[in-house]
């Protein structure tokens, strides 16, 4: 398992000028958006980043869109040391909206705790209100941060798993992480080396979502 990286040990990587690399730079950045997919956390398994490419990844969110430069999300990485606390409130998650659930979906709700070497919890930060920055503009910052850091740990050659849920919603999750009123958890981000992909699923066309305004 990886623990969260000490942020005095990197230095933001130096910024590349993308005009200098021309046509092959672009063909690059193509190949690594159309080839990243979306890994189930159960086909992660070890080797995770390091704390140096964890601090990467992090500067790479950093880099995402920010109207007003207010942050508005915050990624909680859960320690191996926490995963049973997690798979607690899993379980207590499922027993609040379902009293009845059977000794093996209670099993299985703790077990996706401990899935993938890196975990992390993303937070959408919502308040203070800002009259500029409604909270649907944050979301898609949040949005852009998480794909920058997915793009990246695809770069590096490692897989990546967004998985949401009711537990998101569900108070012993958010006394778990302290999640304040104006916080709302949004995804879990996993982590690590693909154990076995997937073939590619088509992609839409963008004829299937561009218009012109008549």
């Amino acid at each position: 398992m990886t623990a969260a990286p000490d942020p005095h040990r990197s230095s933001p990587a130096r910024p590349v000028d993308p005009a200098s690399g021309g046509a092959e730079f672009v063909d690059w950045t193509q190949a690594l958006i159309h080839t990243r997919q979306n890994v189930a956390p159960r086909r992660l398994v070890e080797p995770a980043p390091t704390h140096e490419e964890c601090a990467r990844l992090f500067e790479a969110a950093a880099a995402a869109p920010d109207h007003g430069q207010i942050l508005p999300w915050r990624f909680v990485i859960v320690p191996a040391a926490r995963r049973a606390d997690l798979g607690d409130a899993f379980a207590a998650a499922l027993l609040e909206r379902d009293p009845h659930a059977t000794p093996e979906q209670i099993a299985d709700a703790r077990d996706k705790a401990g899935r993938a070497p890196l975990l992390m919890l993303v937070v959408a930060r919502l308040g203070p209100a800002e009259p500029d920055i409604p909270a649907l503009e944050r979301m898609v910052a949040i949005g852009a941060a998480i794909q920058n850091l997915q793009l990246l740990a695809h770069a590096m050659g490692y897989g990546c798993g967004l998985t949401s849920g009711r537990a998101l919603t569900a108070t012993p999750l958010r006394r778990l992480f302290s999640l304040a009123d104006t916080e709302q958890a949004v995804c879990f981000l996993a982590v690590g080396t693909v154990s076995r992909r997937k073939p590619m699923r088509t992609r839409p066309s963008p004829r299937d979502f561009v218009t012109e305004l008549a």
